[in-house]
């Protein structure tokens, strides 16, 4: 399996290979350490969904524009 370089970033919806543009950073509480960030990449038509997704399991922590993906506020800054 080839990963995909940070132009080909492809969205995380199963069968979906739509360009993402929006990354959905979350967190599994009882497996991550609380500063750990995880990403799942989003389509604008997958969005919504995914991120349902993660929230009913109170995973997902936010969603910025994938360009923003490693950008974090100073007090949310992954170790």
């Amino acid at each position: 399996m080839t990963e995909s370089g940070p132009d080909e970033l492809q969205c995380s919806a199963k069968g979906c290979r739509a360009d993402a543009v929006w990354a959905l950073r979350w967190n599994n509480p009882k497996i991550h350490t609380p500063d750990r960030r995880k990403i799942w990449f989003a389509c604008d038509e997958h969005r919504e969904s995914l991120s349902a997704f993660l929230d009913r399991r109170d995973f997902l922590k936010d969603v910025v524009p994938v360009a923003d993906r490693d950008t974090f506020p100073d007090t949310d800054t992954p170790t």
